[in-house]
């Protein structure tokens, strides 16, 4: 049998060997985070307190429109105590992505980076300046229920 006959019936044995040898739990794994990945997209908007990022090269607004929310999930965290709070500052800028998220209330190492994790991956609707995409300057607090 020539050499390059063996070395792709090896590639295929080996192949279907490493497909065997893949544990049955990673779908039941897999199908329980899609599913909690649907639970953290399904979530409403949340209220937040928007202000304006003032710029020295920017004129006054005679119309303004503060950003709109489009996917905003809840984080997830992990059995909160009850009289933990965690607040955050963020901008969001012209590209409706969240930018500098800082801590401004913490709950803990775990909790304030799953809610920043969370926060990093939001999307807006830009705010607006006379029709122009502006930054905008946002304030949410996280609490138990």
């Amino acid at each position: 049998m020539p050499l390059r006959q063996y070395c792709s019936i090896l590639i295929v044995i080996s192949s279907v060997a490493c497909m065997a040898s893949v544990p049955t739990s990673w779908t039941a794994e897999r199908q329980s985070l899609v599913d909690r990945e649907q639970q953290v997209w399904s979530t409403p908007v949340h209220d937040s307190e928007f202000a304006a990022v003032p710029h020295t090269t920017q004129a006054s607004c005679a119309a303004t429109q503060p950003p709109q929310a489009l996917a905003t999930p809840n984080p997830l965290i992990d059995e909160p105590q009850e009289d933990s709070k965690v607040t955050v500052s963020f901008i969001i800028g012209t590209d409706g992505k969240v930018h500098s998220p800082l801590i401004l209330e913490s709950a803990g190492t775990s909790e304030d980076n799953t809610v920043l994790n969370t926060i990093r991956a939001w999307r807006y609707r830009p705010a607006m300046c006379n029709g122009v995409p502006t930054e905008s300057e946002a304030k949410i607090g996280f609490s138990p229920r």
